[in-house]
This record gives C-alpha cells, sequence and structure tokens, in this order.
C-alpha cells in the first residue's frame, strides 16, 4: 500500500491535477463487493456494467425521481444520480445493502435499503425505474411478478428500463454466471414479457460497452426501455 500524500506538501507537476491530490484529504472512494470481485476477475466487464448505467442515466436524465431494482453494490448507480433528482435503490440481500450504505458518500446520496421485488412493491412513485442483470435471476414462473411490482410504483406516464443477458449469450458465459442465471431471453422473449405490461418496449442491441440497433441474435446483452403502462397486465 502507497502512504497516502499529504497535499500540504505535495504539488503535481501540472496545476490541473492538483485536485487528485486534494481529494485523498477527502479520502479514496472504495470499490463495492460485486464492483471490486469483476476488478479482480475479469476488468473489462467493469466497463460494460458502467455503460449499462450511462444508457440508463442519460434516457431518464432530469427525472424527478428514479428506483433501481436490484442494485447489488450500487456502485454504477452514481452515474444515473448524476443525471436525475432523487434516486432510489433496493436489493433483496442485505449484504450488498450495508456495503453500499458503508460507502455512501455525501455528494452523491441515495437513498438505499433491502427489499424483495417478489413480495410486494416499493413504496412511493417515481418516474423512472430501472433493473440491470436482475431479469436472468428470476425464475419464469414469477416473471411477472417481478415487473408488476416495479410497474406498480410508476405512474402512467412511468418509464422502465430492463437489461439482461440474451440467451445466445450464456454459450459464451462463465460457469459461475451461468449457475445464477435461470431466465435469460432472446430479444423477442424479453420484448413479449415487456409488452403485457406495457403498450410499447424498444428492445436495443449490447454488445460490450456499446447499445445499438443492430442483429439481436448477435446481441450479448438486450436492453428494454418501455413505456405505456397498461392498466392490467396482458395474460
Amino acid at each position: 500500500m502507497h502512504d497516502l500524500i499529504d497535499p500540504s506538501a505535495k504539488n503535481t507537476r501540472e496545476p490541473q491535477y492538483q485536485r487528485c491530490v486534494e481529494l485523498q484529504k477527502h479520502g479514496l472512494t472504495p470499490l463495492g463487493m460485486m464492483t471490486n470481485q469483476a476488478w479482480q476477475d475479469d476488468p473489462k466487464h467493469l466497463l460494460f456494467t458502467l455503460s449499462r448505467y450511462k444508457f440508463v442515466a442519460k434516457m431518464f436524465r432530469d427525472f424527478e425521481s428514479v428506483l433501481e431494482v436490484g442494485c447489488a453494490d450500487a456502485f454504477g448507480t452514481r452515474i444515473v444520480v448524476q443525471e436525475t433528482h432523487t434516486l432510489t435503490a433496493v436489493d433483496f440481500d442485505p449484504v450488498f445493502v450495508d456495503d453500499v450504505n458503508s460507502r455512501m458518500d455525501s455528494k452523491w446520496p441515495f437513498q438505499c435499503f433491502t427489499h424483495d421485488i417478489l413480495s410486494g412493491p416499493v413504496p412511493g412513485c417515481f418516474d423512472g425505474a430501472y433493473a440491470l442483470d436482475v431479469l436472468e435471476h428470476i425464475p419464469p414462473t414469477s416473471e411477472d411478478d417481478f415487473i408488476t411490482n416495479i410497474a406498480a410504483s410508476l405512474p402512467s406516464h412511468g418509464v422502465l428500463i430492463i437489461g439482461s443477458p440474451s440467451i445466445e449469450s450464456q454459450v459464451y458465459a462463465s460457469e459461475a454466471s451461468k449457475a445464477g442465471h435461470v431466465n435469460c431471453k432472446n430479444a423477442i422473449g424479453l420484448q413479449r414479457l415487456m409488452k403485457r405490461h406495457f403498450h410499447q418496449a424498444f428492445v436495443f442491441s449490447m454488445n460490450d460497452e456499446v447499445v445499438h440497433t443492430g442483429y439481436h441474435p448477435m446481441a450479448h446483452y438486450l436492453m428494454a426501455l418501455c413505456c405505456g403502462k397498461r392498466a392490467s397486465p396482458l395474460p
């Protein structure tokens, strides 16, 4: 470990970088538990994950209130916080929620608490909601409850974004990754699920860090942007 630099004693060769030294007084930001695992085992995957958060942040720019379902360590959540007014994040695992709250930065605050979305909606009303890398962990028998309970916290004009690995990508997934993936879909399957709950569901392809409108069967990851909530889900 390197000793922390004393900002009063050290100056960078170029003055515009002195901010880097000054921030050490505030403290270096630690990685979240899951982000640290990715950084140790597969660093490039961190870029892919953060790009998904950037897509959400740009779609939800200037939204008054946003809900994240299945936040895990919420390391990427700050990207969405940067573009929105208030954010609430939930996860069903208290281990990750405790990690999130232990690292909460007063400059980038958001509410985070334990909640199992399959048990019911998150209290409150939000302009937008999103769940990244969660649907694939939800058993197919519970997927409609999953979407219904998220949508219950949205008004009629609310927007939902769901991100999930494609079924086509699973032949390349690691054994650890596949162990938790019980409900990956192709683009048509994802759109059908979402259109049972929303009038419109726009499905984007994603390969590595790039979101695009390319050929869905070649997409490693899928992003569905849904709007026009139905009064009740279709059968």
